[in-house]
C-alpha cells in the first residue's frame, strides 16, 4: 500500500499521506474502546445516579462532577506523565490514553443519559407503580425504551466529542494521527511544511467526524422527542 502512494504520488507526498492515514487508525481505535469503555462505566454510573438511594446518587453526582471539571488533557498528564513520575513505574502510552479518554467519556455519557431517563414523564413511573412493579422492573421495562430513543443521537454525537479528544494524547507518546502529524510538520522535508501537513490533518478528521454529526442529526430527527 506505501509503494501504491508513493507511486501516485511521489515522495514524500506519497509517504506522507501513507503514514497519516494510516495513524487515523490507531485514533480509530482509541476512539472506540474508549466509546465501550466509556459507555459500560456510564451506564453504572447512571443507574447509581437515578436509584433510590441518597449514598449511590451521591457517589454518582461526585463521580460525574469530579470527571466533568477535569480537562482531559489534565488527566491524561496525570495517568500518562504524573503516575509514572510520582510511582516511578512505567505506564504504557495505550493504557494511559485508553484509562483517561474512558474516565472522560464516562462521566459524560452518565450526564446524557441520566438527563434521558429523567426526560421520560414522571407519570410513566407513577403507572409502573401503581400496576405493582417496582423500580428495577419498572426501570427496564417501561423508562429505558423510551429513554434509549432520547439518548441515541446525543450519544453517537458525542463520539465526534472523543475524537476529537484522541488528539491530545500525543502528549504522553501515543502515536496517532495527531503525533505522525506533528512531527511531519516539524521535519526539515520539503512537502512536510506545517501549511501543507496540518490542513490534511483537519480534513481527516473531518472525514472521520462530520459522517458521525449528520448520523446523529439524520438520528434527532428520526427518532423525535417524547410526547409529554
Amino acid at each position: 500500500m506505501r509503494d501504491l502512494f508513493i507511486s501516485l504520488m511521489g515522495k514524500p507526498d506519497g509517504i506522507i499521506l501513507f503514514q497519516l492515514i494510516e495513524a487515523t487508525q490507531f485514533t480509530i481505535y482509541l476512539s472506540l474502546i474508549a466509546f465501550l469503555g466509556g459507555g459500560i462505566i456510564g451506564g453504572l454510573v447512571t443507574l447509581l445516579r437515578i436509584m433510590p438511594n441518597k449514598t449511590a446518587k451521591g457517589i454518582a453526582v461526585s463521580y460525574i462532577w469530579l470527571f466533568q471539571s477535569t480537562p482531559l488533557l489534565m488527566l491524561l498528564f496525570l495517568t500518562g506523565l504524573g503516575a509514572p513520575a510520582l510511582l516511578g513505574i512505567t505506564i504504557d502510552p495505550w493504557a494511559a490514553a485508553i484509562f483517561s479518554l474512558t474516565i472522560y467519556s464516562s462521566a459524560y455519557l452518565a450526564d446524557v443519559w441520566r438527563g434521558a431517563i429523567e426526560s421520560v414523564p414522571q407519570g410513566q413511573w407513577e403507572g409502573a407503580r401503581a400496576i405493582g412493579l417496582g423500580f428495577y422492573p419498572t426501570l427496564r421495562k417501561v423508562v429505558l425504551p423510551q429513554a434509549l430513543n432520547i439518548a441515541l443521537a446525543p450519544t453517537v454525537g458525542f463520539m465526534v466529542q472523543i475524537i476529537k479528544g484522541t488528539s491530545l494524547a500525543y502528549i504522553i507518546g501515543f502515536h496517532d494521527l495527531m503525533a505522525i502529524g506533528k512531527r511531519w510538520a516539524n521535519a526539515p522535508v520539503e512537502g512536510s511544511e506545517p501549511f501543507v501537513i496540518y490542513p490534511l490533518m483537519a480534513l481527516i478528521y473531518f472525514s472521520l467526524c462530520y459522517p458521525l454529526t449528520l448520523f446523529s442529526r439524520w438520528l434527532e430527527k428520526r427518532l423525535g422527542s417524547p410526547a409529554h
